[in-house]
């Protein structure tokens, strides 16, 4: 059951061997790199299912032959991955397909991790989180900046009064156009562009650090930088919140497409003691070959971090965090920016 305190949380924990964890779609890039994850551990049996490959809007990678490529085991349908039994269910499809995927594994009774954002409208999300609690499983939101180093230190400073009272946090979540994945890009698989791809990982850090929800979103958004796209690839949300707080976040697709990484996070957070600033994915090493420009990551394994929790939480039979709660109250966020863009006003966003 998601949505409760853990004390009422006793979830059933899997058999003891691998175990089996199904993921569902190569649509989020993101999927590559959780099966890379997953698939040389001793402790996981995996499957992978990606149907919509086939009718992509795109040239991306896909299907048989990309679950070849990553040695993982593939299936034709959902419906197989489903009926194989998994303990465990990646949701990592269009934004669109989210709801029926995780309802779908609910009914199985597998665990679910899905993707971000968790939904293209709070009515799917709370759809979503009524059927994990009905089935009794846990729903993870995928926010692997939560697992970053610098944010647990940011989070103890705050916690413990390091900075004083809290007054205003800058975020950004600037990136490349997704442009590799076309469905990004499309209105009715994504949901939206930059502000919803973008904001939810700074909204996330936000709900963790500040513990309330926005009482007023503004926003702003276009089409500048990419003029032909049919959703907005730039924008700036204004939340403020119960205790005062003003945050803005900076979600553009801002990115050159030369750039030698898809872009970056950064969160600077200002109280009456003190400033503190990470930028949880600048780390690397730079440099400049005959091949061309040099950077390589370094750190922190985020995603391996978050994989972590998801499979310890589904063994162990405890509520996953991030959990569901979280992803719908982040796109209570996004959807306030969204229709505040639209119409220039200022919105509350539990209205």
């Amino acid at each position: 059951m998601t949505g409760t305190t853990p004390e009422e949380l006793p979830l059933n924990p899997p058999a003891s061997g691998p175990l089996k964890v199904a993921v569902l779609s190569f649509a989020h890039t993101h999927a590559i790199g959780y099966c890379r994850a997953l698939a040389g551990r001793a402790d996981i049996d995996m499957v992978v299912a990606d149907p919509d490959g086939a009718a992509a809007p795109d040239d991306a990678p896909r299907g048989a032959e990309l679950a070849a490529s990553l040695g993982v085991r593939y299936l034709d349908t959902y419906e197989e991955a489903l009926a194989w039994g998994p303990d465990a269910v990646i949701v990592t499809a269009e934004n669109a397909r989210h709801r029926a995927l995780v309802e779908a594994a609910a009914a199985v009774g597998a665990h679910i991790l899905c993707e971000k954002p968790l939904a293209t409208t709070v009515e799917d999300a709370e759809a979503m989180l009524a059927a994990a609690e009905r089935a009794g499983v846990t729903l993870m939101t995928a926010y692997p900046v939560r697992f970053a180093p610098s944010f647990a230190d940011l989070l103890h400073r705050v916690r413990s009064g390091q900075l004083g009272t809290l007054l205003a946090v800058k975020g950004t979540n600037n990136g490349k156009l997704p442009a590799e994945r076309a469905w990004f890009t499309d209105p009715a698989l994504a949901g939206g562009g930059a502000l919803v791809d973008h904001v939810v990982h700074c909204a996330d850090l936000l709900d963790e650090l500040l513990g309330e929800q926005p009482s007023t979103v503004h926003a702003v958004a276009n089409r500048l930088l990419y003029p032909e796209s049919a959703v907005e690839t730039g924008g700036l949300v204004t939340a403020v919140y119960p205790s005062g707080v003003v945050a803005t976040i900076d979600c553009s697709w801002s990115v050159p497409q030369s750039a030698p990484t898809w872009g970056g996070l950064t969160l600077q957070v200002t109280g009456t003691r003190g400033s503190v600033t990470i930028a949880p994915f600048a780390p690397h090493l730079g440099g400049q070959t005959a091949d061309g420009p040099v950077w390589v990551p370094l750190g922190a394994d985020l995603d391996g971090a978050m994989l972590d929790e998801f499979v310890d939480a589904v063994r162990s039979g405890r509520p996953a965090t991030p959990d569901g709660q979280v992803g719908l109250r982040t796109l209570r966020v996004v959807d306030a920016a969204r229709r505040s863009a639209a119409t220039g006003a200022v919105v509350a966003p539990l209205a």
